[in-house]
Parts: C-alpha cells; sequence; structure tokens
C-alpha cells in the first residue's frame, strides 16, 4: 500500500519535510564516520563550485534550486527541511544523496539489497506557524537534543553554519537565536505539536 506521504507532487518554492528510514527499521548510520560522509554529501551536492569525481565526471549541482533549512540524521533515519525555487530539483537533490550514501554504506559494510524503505516521504509546509514547529520537531528528535552532534541545532544557536545550511527562513521569524532556542525548549507547546504532527507525519 502506498504511504501517504510519499510525495506524489510537487510545488516551486515550496518547503518540504523530508524524511526517511533505514529498510525494516535498522540503521544506516553505524558510527561517525557515516554521518560524516552523509553531511559531506551536501558539500558535494550544493557545493559553490563544481566537484568532480575520481572518474572524471561531474556531479550535479542543485544549490541555485534548493537549500536545506534544518537536518537531524539519527540512527535509523533522518530529516530535513528543504526549500525548493524549481521543479523537480528537490526530487533529484534526494535521489543524488540517497543513492550516494547506499553505494557507500553497501560498499563499506558490504552489504547488498536496498538501504532505505522506501524512497523518502516528504509533507509541504504551507504556514510559518507550522515551519516553525517542524524546525523544533527535527531538532528535538533525539533525547539530549542540546548537545546533540548530528543535527542543524548548534547553527541555530551559535552562527557559523557550513555554505550550504541556510537557517534564515526560520530564525527570521524569531526575535533572535536565543528566542528560537527558548522556543525549542519550551515542552509544554511541544507536546501539543506533538499531537498535532502525528497526523500527517508517518510513524518514525
Amino acid at each position: 500500500m502506498p504511504s501517504r506521504n510519499v510525495l506524489k507532487e510537487q510545488a516551486p518554492e515550496s518547503y518540504y519535510h523530508v524524511y526517511a528510514r533505514g529498510v525494516n527499521k535498522q540503521k544506516i548510520f553505524l558510527d561517525a564516520t557515516d554521518y560524516k560522509h552523509f553531511l559531506g554529501l551536501f558539500d558535494r551536492y550544493l557545493s559553490k563550485n563544481p566537484v568532480i569525481g575520481k572518474d572524471g565526471a561531474l556531479y550535479p549541482n542543485y544549490l541555485d534550486h534548493i537549500e536545506i533549512l534544518a537536518y537531524c540524521l539519527m540512527s535509523n533515519h533522518f530529516h530535513l527541511l528543504v526549500y525548493q525555487y524549481e521543479l523537480p530539483f528537490m526530487e533529484k537533490f534526494m535521489r543524488s544523496q540517497m543513492t550516494s550514501y547506499s553505494k557507500y554504506f553497501n560498499l563499506k559494510y558490504k552489504r547488498t539489497g536496498p538501504m532505505f524503505e522506501n524512497r523518502y516521504k516528504a509533507v509541504r509546509i504551507d504556514q510559518d506557524s507550522y515551519l516553525q514547529h517542524i524546525t523544533r520537531y527535527i531538532h528535538l528528535n533525539p533525547r539530549f537534543w542540546e548537545r546533540y552532534r548530528y543535527s542543524s541545532l548548534r547553527y541555530y544557536r551559535d552562527g557559523n553554519e557550513p555554505y550550504w545550511l541556510r537557517p534564515d527562513k526560520v530564525l527570521d521569524l524569531f526575535a533572535s537565536r536565543q528566542a528560537y532556542i527558548e522556543f525549542a525548549a519550551n515542552y509544554e507547546e511541544l507536546h501539543a505539536m506533538f499531537s498535532d504532527l502525528k497526523h500527517s507525519l508517518a510513524d518514525q
């Protein structure tokens, strides 16, 4: 049966919460180098300058077509908040990202077959209030979210983000970076937000 959140239609100039989970809920990150490699693929596909592979082929570049606003990498799934300027570049970017990571992972761990339980899932975000809440949902996935290494929260808090991460569209909705962190830490609102989100997000 098709998942209700498998993206069937895309729209330009739109925000999307994108997420994918390992097949059979298996881990997709086994050590620190795996997380690093996945993030390094953002450098490849969202680079300021063309990136050439070892075989001399030019990797596709999506820098002017999509933006990553937030991310969180968990052991068996990941979340991204993506802004798509033009069709169908989010789909192309996700295909490049997930295919490249799957090849890396299968080669490293000597496995075969699909790595993710499906292509990916996506929910279109069409309200500023939902945009705020979805970033909080993404950043608070880890139990110890305030010091978790593999999410974009530290860049929301401290700045100095990599060039491929563009948090300004979210931070501009708050008075300051600290205001965003306080918003993220507001657990009373968080519980209400989870109740609202469960109707539109697949189980993680």
